[in-house]
């Protein structure tokens, strides 16, 4: 482990706004927090956001800093990464902000039913490879996982410069019969990127200085556990 990613580590410690159990604790059972962030973190009654796969959690410090009145809550597996957000959240006193250090297979662990308002997931990994399809965040097994746990009918974003990415969400939102709020397949150079959009985090700096066009799609999530897989695979995906 390099020094500066021990360093890190130990840092995470020290923030209150990062919630990191250990794997024991999770696994197959609830933590103390799962239908009680608002009570007994955030202290308020106010809507509860998540990102996911959060990075250092640009989104996540962003839109808390936007919108103070919403609790905004970064999920990631990366305690290296999620350390900037943390600290950052930590050194401007935000109230709002929170991040959970575990994997996104485990996230149904931490919160209860209809206690999350909305989902963002920004440049996840496309897993393109297809017996990677299950791994994306926006698969059929993923969608199942949020619904456990996101209102009726909440928002799900996907922001990614992979083109491909957005079409088979696009494509699983449609085959389960899910409203699509928004679709863009390039939200700055069709003028879509508003406020929120606009929101850049060092991938999305990276991929848009090599020219990559970034997209977005929004959609809405049913209460069911079962979702269908959409007979699609984008037409270059590779095939181990």
């Amino acid at each position: 482990m390099g020094k500066n990613k021990h360093k890190r580590f130990q840092e995470n410690l020290t923030f209150g706004h990062l919630i990191q159990p250990p794997f024991e604790e999770i696994f197959r059972k609830d933590h103390k927090l799962k239908g009680r962030w608002r009570e007994d973190f955030f202290g308020n009654d106010n809507p509860v956001i998540l990102e996911l796969g959060c990075g250092r959690g640009e989104y996540t410090v962003a839109l808390g800093e936007m919108f103070p009145e919403v609790n905004f809550i970064g999920v990631d597996i990366k305690g290296a990464r999620m350390w900037r957000g943390a600290k950052t959240a930590t050194e401007n006193a935000m109230p709002n902000v929170a991040f959970v250090r575990t994997r996104i297979e485990f996230v149904n662990s931490f919160f209860g039913r209809d206690e999350v308002d909305g989902i963002w997931i920004t440049f996840p990994d496309p897993q393109l490879k297809k017996n990677r399809v299950k791994k994306r965040l926006t698969s059929p097994a993923f969608l199942g996982i949020y619904s456990q746990f996101l209102r009726a009918d909440a928002p799900v974003h996907l922001k990614t410069d992979c083109l491909h990415l957005h079409q088979y969400t696009k494509a699983v939102a449609q085959v389960n019969g899910l409203e699509i709020i928004s679709s863009c397949d390039d939200i700055y150079g069709k003028g879509q990127a508003d406020e929120v959009l606009s929101v850049k985090t060092t991938y999305e700096t990276k991929f848009l200085a090599a020219g990559s066009a970034i997209t977005h799609l929004c959609f809405k999530l049913h209460h069911k556990n079962v979702y269908l897989a959409p007979d699609f695979e984008p037409d270059n995906a590779l095939t181990l």
